[in-house]
């Protein structure tokens, strides 16, 4: 597989084929070792571990197929560390949308592409300074609920199992097993709902390590707000709400925040970060496009579709719906941790992106977008590392920051 990077970076050069004689092509020796370096850097596949053990236990895909991961090991200095990434995708509140998952890789390992890494979880120590030489892993998202469901019964008209909370302890116990039980350094992250699943298990990830590993938290485009649509309805607090009745989650959300709230309210970061005892860094947009599609105007609030070209690209908003987003933004700032907080690390860039740590363009490039000319990587480095006393970014209303890219709205982990 060739990463997107390597189109971008490879487009000036001259890949010319050079015809010997007809209906044979070599490729110039220089192009050739030029793509192999490449390759070995930046589009090496991971192997993917098949927890074909946990399937006995109940912890299995939507579809019943066995959960998965991919690991690359540490080496030197980061041999006894350990990031563990969990993959975004979504969720499915209904029974017909987690049935339309058992057909693809969101709810089946049956159906799961294989996988490179770059970003954050990039082997290169120049594009990943301070990870790359970790056990760096990638949990595969197939339950379709953060990893909280839990339900013993298995419907047999639709065989649908909803058991991300045992996929999620059997990884962990896997992972264990593999030597991250004597883990110095740790750092759980994730994207989109992966994000979510990061505020959501963190305490429960640091408990399982030594005390006196150094744990934290990560969260890429996984801060959630609670906030009504464009019409007034509270859509993403009913879908939310359908999501941990269908999958059974309550129980397996943070009791700090169950003993206090609706089950349902405990899906919102904003309502679980309070009371969390383990450090955690927030790196969002403030005009994210997942949820400016989907919470603040929702198919169901924009029946005319008169936000549709804003959606897709923030440079085509109306005057009108500039305002909305800055009201948006505003909302979304007023839901992040205080001040006080001194534990979480901010990063709140104000792009119209979603997930910005997977890929090398956005983590630690030389134009990667930036706030106080500090990229993502080094201020989530910084903050991990405790070079800096506080890494509480918050960028400047949109339209300041002119480093922000343009990210296709099909790449994004949702």
């Amino acid at each position: 597989l060739i990463s997107k990077r390597f189109v971008r970076s490879a487009s000036p050069l001259n890949f010319r084929m050079v015809g010997v004689k007809s209906g044979t092509w070599v490729c110039p020796l220089i192009c050739l070792l030029y793509l192999l370096a490449f390759l070995q850097v930046e589009g090496d596949n991971v192997p993917m571990t098949l927890l074909k053990s946990a399937v006995a236990e109940g912890a299995v895909c939507l579809d019943g197929s066995p959960p998965a991961y991919h690991l690359s090991p540490g080496s030197g200095s980061g041999a006894n560390n350990w990031l563990v990434f969990v993959e975004g995708g979504g969720w499915c509140s209904t029974v017909e949308d987690c049935v339309e998952r058992k057909s693809n890789f969101r709810g089946s390992s049956k159906h799961m592409p294989p996988l490179s890494f770059s970003g954050m979880l990039g082997g290169v120590q120049k594009s990943n300074p301070d990870f790359y030489n970790w056990n760096r892993v990638k949990i595969r998202y197939c339950d379709g609920a953060s990893f909280t469901g839990d339900i013993e019964t298995v419907d047999p008209a639709t065989d649908l199992h909803f058991r991300g909370a045992r996929v999620w302890r059997a990884i962990m116990k896997d992972l264990l097993a593999k030597g991250m039980n004597k883990a110095e350094n740790a750092l759980l992250g994730g994207c989109s709902a992966g994000g979510l699943t990061t505020i959501l298990h963190c305490d429960s990830f640091r408990s399982l390590l030594p005390a006196s590993a150094k744990v934290k938290c990560f969260s890429d485009a996984g801060y959630f707000i609670d906030a009504k649509d464009i019409s007034g309805a509270d859509s993403i607090q009913s879908f939310y709400g359908d999501v941990v009745k269908l999958h059974a989650s309550a129980n397996n959300l943070p009791s700090s925040c169950t003993s206090r709230l609706p089950a349902s309210k405990c899906f919102f970061p904003q309502n679980v970060v309070a009371t969390m005892q383990t450090p955690l860094f927030i790196l969002n947009a403030a005009y994210d496009q997942w949820q400016i599609r989907n919470i603040l105007v929702p198919t169901s609030a924009d029946r005319n579709n008169t936000w549709g070209d804003c959606k897709l690209d923030i440079k085509k908003c109306s005057q009108d719906q500039l305002q909305t987003l800055q009201g948006f933004r505003t909302t979304f700032l007023n839901a992040l941790p205080g001040a006080g907080s001194s534990s979480t690390g901010l990063f709140i860039l104000s792009c119209h992106a979603h997930c910005q740590s997977g890929d090398a363009d956005t983590w630690f490039a030389a134009d990667s977008p930036r706030i106080d000319n500090t990229p993502i990587g080094k201020a989530v480095g910084d903050w991990y590392f405790d070079r800096s006393s506080a890494v509480r970014k918050i960028d400047c209303p949109y339209p300041c920051n002119t480093s922000c890219r343009r990210v296709a709205t099909d790449s994004m982990e949702d």
